[in-house]
């Protein structure tokens, strides 16, 4: 045995962002991972090919961070990576001037890392609830990554 230490580092809790599924499995409403985004299925077509081919899987899918449409075609035998999709409820607590937002978690912590929605209606419905004095809880969905505000609803009366 060596006296030497050995020093691992990481940054991540080694989950994996990503799990296999077979393409001939996955369903209109599901996710999948196209050109490494993680993307919400929109509609599935399967084409059955000739005497020795296999059966392909044709996916349309919306990435569901910035909306845009990305289209892959899969072996239904050939498994693809599916994201893992997490949405979480917070408290608006504040709109900083630089465009982040100061949420309240379960716990009774903040959460100061996330900017305000790049859809407007979304951002003019967070702003008006606020300056109204309103309750405001955003739900923030987190996949491979990445995080961003994807709705929005005013709980209670305010001022």
């Amino acid at each position: 045995m060596s006296d030497e230490e050995h020093h691992f580092e990481s940054s991540e809790s080694g989950a994996s962002k990503t799990y296999p599924q077979q393409a001939g499995n996955i369903r209109k409403g599901g996710h999948i991972v196209i050109k490494n985004r993680p993307c919400k299925v929109v509609e599935v077509s399967t084409s059955k090919t000739g005497k020795h081919g296999h059966a392909k899987c044709h996916f349309v899918a919306i990435d569901i961070f910035t909306a845009k449409k990305l289209e892959d075609i899969v072996p239904s035998s050939h498994n693809c990576d599916v994201p893992h999709v997490n949405r979480v409820d917070y408290q608006l607590i504040d709109i900083t001037e630089d465009g982040f937002v100061s949420l309240l978690t379960d716990s009774g912590g903040t959460k100061d890392d996330l900017k305000l929605p790049t859809d407007d209606a979304l951002t003019a419905q967070m702003r008006s609830g606020f300056d109204e004095g309103k309750d405001v809880v955003v739900s923030v969905m987190s996949s491979m990554g990445e995080e961003q505000i994807c709705a929005v609803k005013e709980v209670g009366g305010g001022k």
